[in-house]
């Protein structure tokens, strides 16, 4: 089981093992100290011992035992916590981890010292949401699990065009979210996601078929929420999608009417 500890963690173990026994050791001698120091120094010399040596054979691998216990317990804890935050299919995060990562972003969460009204003029971002276009097509075809291939392949190409600190989930279904931290232009980005997905090759049961993604953005320069910039990127998806899909609409949050920024033709009819 130790085998299977990180350095880090043997480092704790070992750590919090001497501080239990030594804890342990100096409550016996004290104790004992107290209770026996009228009887004389021979016997209170061997009281004082024996209660250190019968503490450090308890303590030690009691100690040693539990910390370990509990280092394998924190390690399954993180384990599960980031199950629960990936989808088990794309290995993207979830909806609901994604949401909240964007949120602590927006919100300045883990930033001490810096208060709300400072922060809503200092923390930008931008939130891509990207559908597949005709998704129900390759399902309809092919079957679902030729569909979740799709979905890992886009999936891929979406984390191969994002940037170190940009955030991607996959928010539902054939639907995925990138999280833009700071201010970008995310206009290049979503079209860099829109080519990528576009050269793609994917060919189920031999049977090449095209995949694009069409992307809805909006950009926030102060305070604001997950909900609020999904709602107005998701406007922004549909028009992209009533524009032809395979496009792209991004823009400000604060604009009523989405800018449509035509990239492609139409590549298909609507579905």
């Amino acid at each position: 089981m130790l085998s299977e500890v990180s350095p880090r963690g043997r480092m704790q173990i070992l750590r919090w093992t001497t501080l239990g026994t030594l804890f342990c050791i100096v409550f016996a001698v004290s104790f004992n100290f107290l209770m026996f120091r009228d009887l004389g120094d021979p016997a209170l010399t061997r009281a004082l011992f024996s209660s250190a040596v019968v503490a450090f054979i308890l303590a030690a691998p009691s100690f040693f035992y539990l910390s370990l216990k509990l280092r394998q317990l924190a390690k399954t804890n993180h384990r599960l916590n980031t199950i629960a935050s990936l989808d088990g299919l794309t290995g993207c995060l979830t909806r609901r981890a994604f949401s909240s990562l964007v949120d602590d972003w927006l919100h300045g969460v883990g930033n001490p010292g810096e208060t709300k009204d400072s922060l809503e003029n200092r923390r930008p971002g931008t939130l891509l949401v990207i559908d597949a276009d005709r998704f129900k097509s390759i399902n309809d075809r092919f079957g679902h699990q030729c569909g979740d291939e799709a979905l890992c392949v886009i999936a891929a190409a979406i984390r191969s065009s994002m940037r170190i600190d940009d955030i991607v989930g996959r928010l539902g279904g054939e639907e995925f979210g990138v999280f833009l931290p700071g201010t970008v232009d995310a206009g290049e980005i979503a079209e860099r996601i829109r080519r990528k997905v576009e050269t793609i090759s994917f060919a189920p049961q031999e049977c090449p078929h095209q995949l694009t993604v069409s992307i809805g953005g909006a950009s926030v320069s102060g305070g604001s929420t997950f909900n609020h910039l999904y709602r107005l990127a998701d406007e922004r998806l549909y028009e992209a999608k009533r524009g032809g899909r395979n496009r792209v609409a991004v823009g400000p949050a604060s604009s009523a009417v989405p800018p449509l920024r035509l990239v492609t033709q139409n590549l298909a009819s609507a579905s």
